[in-house]
């Protein structure tokens, strides 16, 4: 909205045409979202308090859990709220990727309220049933993946792109939509199975997204995209704006989720971010890269299956629980230790990923 009215402006004074720059944009997008989690947290916080909507801790979890009872949680709100608000001041709003990226973002942020209500306001430990919310998940994931597939302008925009690899691209057709799907929902739901400790979630989703803000900068600039010989996605370049408000977000909720947590995301935050990293991947093409930046979901994620999988068919389980930040927890770690280690991992992992962009 204000790049419309700068865009005004700059017909009367030269000094507004600086807000064309996306990377200032982007700057702004960051400090927007901050200022706007840090001004509004407490407050806030004090309302879930006040309306006693706190967090359940499982009988069988770490012992040191048993403290965080009680602790506001939704607080994944203003993560979206920020993100929503800083996107929609800074970014160019004729783009079609920001608002694919907004609904699928916000969509799946309402999908986890209404979880996230049913147990903590009314009390159902069920919350929303599974099979609701895969399905709920499932519809949102397959019309934004239709939508990309409809509308791709170019044959890039349909073709899974394999990193470290110079001019290795397969053509997926209509099967880009099943892909697409699966990176969104998949996303979605590794974030939300990592969302179990003080700040586990937050930082390196706020560090993933840095690093598709990069790839999205350089897919979105066709000098850039040559160069790096990557996949020039016309009007990506955008979702620039989108990823720095995650950051600025993240940032400022870690401000208040960081150990000894006073506000939980809960799934209102969890499966919306997830979604919003896993749509960002597949605009830019960068689905694969994902995977290994993102390799703490993924460990978190596996780590569930291989305990189901394992107590189901042999009735023994692989890790003393799951997902896997318990089952170090229960080893003894203090829970401080478990999520710098995993902040530290995560930083190797988006390096690694970043290093596609030259490395091919």
């Amino acid at each position: 909205m204000l790049l419309w009215l700068t865009q005004y402006l700059a017909q009367f004074s030269a000094i507004f045409e600086v807000f064309n720059y996306l990377t200032l944009r982007s700057i702004l997008g960051v400090l927007t979202s901050l200022a706007f989690s840090l001004l509004f947290g407490p407050w806030m916080i004090r309302r879930l308090t006040e309306r006693q909507i706190g967090q359940a801790v499982r009988s069988d979890g770490p012992e040191s859990h048993f403290s965080k009872a009680g602790t506001p949680t939704m607080g994944g709100a203003l993560i979206l709220l920020s993100i929503a608000l800083s996107t929609l001041l800074w970014s160019d709003l004729s783009n079609r990727f920001v608002w694919l990226v907004l609904l699928v973002t916000l969509s799946f942020g309402a999908i986890g309220w209404v979880d996230d209500w049913r147990k903590v306001v009314e009390k159902n430990p069920r919350g929303l049933p599974a099979r609701w919310k895969y399905f709920w998940q499932s519809v949102v994931g397959f019309i934004a993946a239709y939508v990309l597939f409809q509308t791709a302008a170019v044959p890039a925009e349909t073709q899974l792109i394999f990193p470290f690899f110079k001019g290795v691209a397969l053509e997926l057709g209509v099967f880009f939509i099943l892909l697409t799907y699966l990176v969104i929902v998949g996303s979605s739901n590794a974030v939300n199975l990592t969302d179990g400790l003080d700040g586990l979630a937050i930082l390196p989703t706020v560090m993933v997204a840095g690093a598709l803000g990069i790839f999205a900068y350089a897919s979105g600039n066709v000098k850039f995209a040559n160069y790096l010989l990557i996949p020039f996605i016309p009007g990506s370049g955008e979702l620039v704006v989108f990823c720095t408000a995650i950051i600025g977000a993240g940032l400022g909720f870690l401000w208040f989720n960081t150990y000894p947590a006073q506000v939980f995301m809960g799934d209102v935050g969890s499966l919306a971010l997830g979604a919003a990293l896993g749509v960002v991947a597949v605009i830019v093409r960068q689905e694969i890269v994902l995977f290994i930046m993102g390799g703490v979901f993924v460990l978190e994620t596996l780590s569930v299956i291989i305990q189901v999988a394992s107590f189901k068919m042999t009735g023994k389980r692989v890790f003393r629980m799951a997902p896997i930040h318990h089952h170090f927890e229960l080893k003894g770690w203090p829970e401080p230790r478990v999520i710098v280690r995993f902040w530290i991992i995560t930083v190797v992992l988006v390096l690694i990923g970043l290093s596609t962009l030259k490395l091919r």
